[in-house]
């Protein structure tokens, strides 16, 4: 199995290009079923995930086409079939099936979805929401069918803003009859960037990113156009490793807005940046100082991002407190930072208190989760002498060419088997 080898500590400088974002191509993907049509999305990340999306649609006699970052997609010769259990399992994402093959065939049947084992992640809400479009699930232990002889437009309130529900539902309602409308819908920009290639392909979509979306069912989808925005999430990151390494670090090809609850706390902690339309440049300073951090739906603090704080954290000075109020196992990454030489204690597996300036040591360490796995990979990067990431599929499942894109600007960073 490959690893990640780092020798720490060496200044960044140069440009790093952001690629499509992983959470928006992953639901895109598996939207373009519902065109009638040939269809393409450009600015695709080259990422595992979507190397198992490919597989699933092939799976199902859907011709795609993947040319650099784009992906063209034809639902001609589609057919409808049972997706098994080691194609499901492969990624969370592959739930967004269960919305477009339900609007597409009326008819869907496959395995639970897999992913990072970050906590409890029931798709309850996802299947309430099918329910109230007048489908009828049924499960028998990891199994499931959803079917309906026709769908209708329904009003659907979310218990929670689960953006894998908000996208999943609306998916579903596109060829509903009728009108539906989620309330207490999540409002990311992953959202948006959906919302915005369905309505490209004919759909009648409103109030995408606010807290109540309109769908107004129609018939027929056809061919499109549509890029993927930028990882926010991605970008997130390697502003973190900017701070903490960067000289003249250029994070290039980004959007301002969706990264300002980051961006403020960085500011917060003492980080100095040169902020354009469509980038930042970054250096870093000598002293940071503690903060806190609770992660919130957005536009709150993102509790992707939570993980790789965990090393940026540890060399501000002062107790910086972190509260996780997303997901209940997301701290996976503290016992290697520990590890590594971080001063970390944590509360009900909720809330962590990091002690800085700590100095950290390569040692040999593992991915536990695709954030987890990038907050171990920075602790690497700033950490005196060589650190050792396994379990690295976990990486590469979210970020594209990161080994790449953190070689051209200086970092000791190579794939090793």
């Amino acid at each position: 199995m490959s690893k990640i080898q780092i020798e720490g500590g060496h200044k960044l400088t140069g440009t790093i290009n952001i690629s499509g974002a992983k959470n928006s191509a992953v639901a895109l993907i598996p939207s373009a079923i519902l065109c009638d049509e040939q269809t393409t999305i450009t600015n695709v990340p080259n990422i595992s995930d979507v190397d198992s999306l490919e597989e699933i649609l092939k799976y199902l006699n859907v011709s795609i086409k993947r040319d650099n970052d784009n992906v063209t997609i034809d639902c001609s010769k589609m057919e409808n079939k049972s997706i098994p259990n080691e194609l499901s399992q492969k990624l969370r994402a592959s739930y967004y099936f269960m919305g477009a093959l339900l609007a597409k065939f009326h008819k869907v049947d496959m395995h639970f979805p897999g992913g990072c084992s970050i906590g409890k992640r029931p798709i309850d809400l996802h299947l309430k929401g099918f329910e109230k479009l007048g489908a009828k699930v049924e499960e028998k232990d990891d199994h499931i069918t959803i079917s309906a002889n026709e769908l209708k437009g329904n009003k659907i309130y979310l218990d929670i803003p689960s953006v894998g529900a908000t996208i999943n539902i609306m998916i579903a309602a596109v060829k509903a009859t009728g009108t539906t409308i989620i309330e207490n819908a999540a409002q990311e920009p992953e959202i948006v960037n959906v919302a915005m290639y369905l309505n490209n392909m004919g759909a009648q979509i409103t109030g995408a990113g606010s807290n109540s979306i309109k769908i107004i069912g129609v018939k027929k989808l056809t061919k499109a156009i549509h890029e993927v925005i930028p990882d926010r999430i991605e970008a997130g990151t390697y502003l973190i490793i900017a701070s903490l390494l960067g000289e003249n670090l250029k994070i290039n090809k980004i959007i301002i807005s969706h990264l300002e609850p980051l961006i403020s706390k960085l500011q917060e902690a003492g980080v100095k940046m040169d902020i354009k339309d469509d980038y930042i440049i970054v250096n870093k300073v000598e002293k940071y100082k503690a903060i806190n951090i609770k992660t919130l739906v957005y536009p709150g603090f993102p509790t992707d991002l939570q993980q790789p704080m965990i090393p940026f954290l540890t060399q501000c000075r002062g107790i910086s407190k972190v509260e996780e109020t997303i997901w209940e196992n997301r701290f996976q990454n503290i016992p290697d930072t520990i590890k590594m030489g971080a001063d970390i204690k944590v509360e009900n597996n909720r809330i962590a208190y990091i002690k800085g300036i700590t100095p950290l040591t390569g040692k040999e360490v593992k991915a536990t989760d695709l954030r987890g796995g990038a907050s171990m990979l920075i602790c690497g990067l700033i950490a005196k002498g060589n650190t050792t990431i396994s379990n690295i599929n976990y990486i590469l499942r979210g970020y594209d060419k990161i080994v790449e894109k953190l070689q051209q600007v200086g970092a000791k960073i190579e794939l090793i088997d």
